[in-house]
């Protein structure tokens, strides 16, 4: 049976349940993760890793390292992405898996949402 083409995926957040129980990925849904064409993980670094969010997405990213691909957008510098890891040993480890063979697209200017709903609404801001 084929993986789909492309998901999104949040490390750690499978539901929007409060409970943290509810939120804690299943081994299933780790493995189901690591075996998906592309990987996109949209909107990185809004919020820090928990202990299992960061040996959860080692695990995809590890069991994915030159096998799969995995998009990551963030408005986050990448400077600043330990802090977002929150444990420097993870951390290294996952920003390994991440940047070793990555091709970096920095974005600059204005935010294309807001020059889209100029457009919609014919104001500028």
């Amino acid at each position: 049976m084929a993986s789909p083409p492309a998901t999104t995926a949040s490390p750690g957040c499978s539901t929007n349940s409060p409970s943290p129980a509810a939120t804690a990925p299943t081994p299933k849904l780790v493995q189901r993760r690591a075996r998906i064409w592309l990987l996109i993980i949209d909107d990185w670094g809004l919020a820090s890793l928990s202990g299992q969010g960061r040996h959860d997405l080692l695990e995809i990213l590890d069991d994915r390292y030159a096998r799969r691909g995995t998009l990551l957008a963030s408005q986050v510098p990448v400077e600043h992405w330990h802090d977002v890891v929150g444990d420097p040993t993870f951390g290294d480890a996952i920003l390994d898996r991440l940047l070793n063979n990555a091709h970096a697209i920095t974005l600059k200017g204005a935010s294309m949402r807001r020059l889209y709903d100029s457009t919609k609404t014919g104001t500028s801001r």
